[in-house]
């Protein structure tokens, strides 16, 4: 009976390991399996040496040089065959779409309109459903958005149906000064001090100089600028 338990409980741990396992990207896995092979050839190495070992020590060195720098080992290669330049790009009027290969990501960039240079990921709700409206005359535009949603938004089309009612005309307008605290993460009623450290410590982290996101960073820069001309500071 013990052994029929451990023999269940290490079923198991399989299963859940495998189930693990199948969700990382195959070039992922690969790569940390020749880093976590190499590594302990090159650990082993340094041990027999140690020891005195050097025969040994000289195979084993060979090995961990064979899989950290070739990335091969004899017959086994650590590689999937998929670069890190193997990707997809298509773009439209609106969008530049690109799906990575070895993440099986995709990406996407608006080109054009009133949310030119926004990253997709970017965007809330309410800006994709302006999104959408806007690039619905252009079917190739609208196809490539459609496509990112269902990779990214999942059940986006099921969600944005049963909330259309309440996203149409008879939603309350968007109040622009509350939202511009909202953004800046602060107060109604912050001192021109506020929003200005408010404004920097936001930049820092989204600032295209940096990396970040242009369109993230602009509608930073409008809070911080709205704020100060309704506080007459600017």
């Amino acid at each position: 009976m013990t052994y029929v338990f451990i023999g269940g409980i290490a079923l198991i741990g399989l299963m859940v390991l495998y189930q693990l396992v199948r969700r990382i990207p195959v070039r992922r896995l690969v790569r940390g399996l020749r880093w976590t092979s190499g590594g302990i050839a090159a650990l082993l190495t340094a041990f027999l040496l140690l020891r005195g070992q050097v025969g040994v020590a000289s195979v084993t060195g060979f090995a961990a040089y064979s899989i950290l720098h070739l990335g091969r080992l004899g017959p086994l290669v650590f590689d999937t065959g998929i670069s890190e330049a193997n990707r997809s790009s298509v773009s439209s009027r609106y969008f530049a779409m690109t799906l990575d290969h070895g993440s099986g990501e995709v990406s996407g960039r608006v080109l054009t309109g009133a949310f030119a240079g926004a990253d997709l990921i970017d965007l809330g709700e309410v800006e994709t459903r302006q999104l959408l409206a806007e690039v619905t005359p252009d079917p190739d535009s609208l196809a490539l958005l459609e496509t990112w949603l269902d990779r990214n938004r999942a059940g986006w089309r099921e969600y944005f149906a049963e909330t259309a009612g309440a996203a149409g005309g008879g939603a309350r307008p968007v109040d622009a000064e509350q939202q511009a605290y909202e953004v800046l993460g602060l107060q109604p009623g912050a001192s021109a001090e506020e929003i200005h450290a408010a404004h920097r410590r936001l930049m820092k982290a989204v600032h295209p100089d940096q990396g970040g996101s242009t369109f993230l960073a602009a509608k930073i820069n409008e809070a911080r600028d709205l704020l100060l001309k309704r506080a007459g500071t600017q």
